[in-house]
């Protein structure tokens, strides 16, 4: 018998009632982007299929979650994917999780090596707007590191076994927007 994980006591503010995404949209169809910000092909994903889920966020088409995982940690020097994810979640805080997610992916470093330094986090939400002082204390103190390890965990435990992962309505979907579209067109 597994036990479930426990919700960490500090999480992103516009998190699912579970705790283990950010919440985007309030459509009424359900699609979970499961996504490390160290992965390319995350990052090919956000560049084919980010305008369309803009505009089923926007079209109040889908609630779109994102699931910012750790998976990658092991292919950066310390442990990039976590803290990118753990920056993400400060700035969902301050309402700007869509646009720092983009940052993140236009900034993606190579796997391999250190990744951004915490520093550099930091620059990027100033670069976008995100004020520095509210930003600032969260993303270098990694306070949402052990939610990382939630969601991450969470993820596991669904059967997640890659990045990304797409699922609409709970239901595996290849992420390319074609089939996106599809999916979520079929239950509109």
């Amino acid at each position: 018998m597994t036990v479930a994980p426990h919700i960490p006591s500090q999480v992103p503010a516009g998190v699912t009632p579970q705790g283990d995404g950010i919440r985007v949209g309030h459509g009424s169809v359900v699609l979970d982007a499961y996504i490390d910000f160290l992965c390319p092909f995350c990052r090919m994903f956000e560049q084919t299929s980010g305008e369309l889920l803009d505009a089923l966020v926007n079209e109040e088409a889908i609630t779109l979650v994102y699931h910012p995982l750790g998976f990658l940690d092991n292919l950066s020097t310390t442990r990039y994917s976590t803290r990118a994810a753990a920056a993400s979640g400060c700035a969902s805080d301050l309402g700007m999780f869509p646009q720092y997610a983009d940052a993140l992916y236009a900034n993606q470093p190579p796997e391999g090596g250190p990744g951004l330094s915490d520093a550099e986090l930091v620059a990027l939400g100033e670069a976008i707007g995100i004020p520095r002082d509210e930003f600032a204390p969260c993303a270098v103190t990694h306070r949402y590191a052990e939610w990382v390890g939630y969601v991450t965990e969470v993820a596991l435990a669904r059967g997640v076994g890659g990045t990304p992962s797409v699922f609409v309505q709970g239901v595996p979907v290849p992420a390319n927007p074609r089939t996106i579209a599809a999916a979520v067109q079929q239950l509109l």
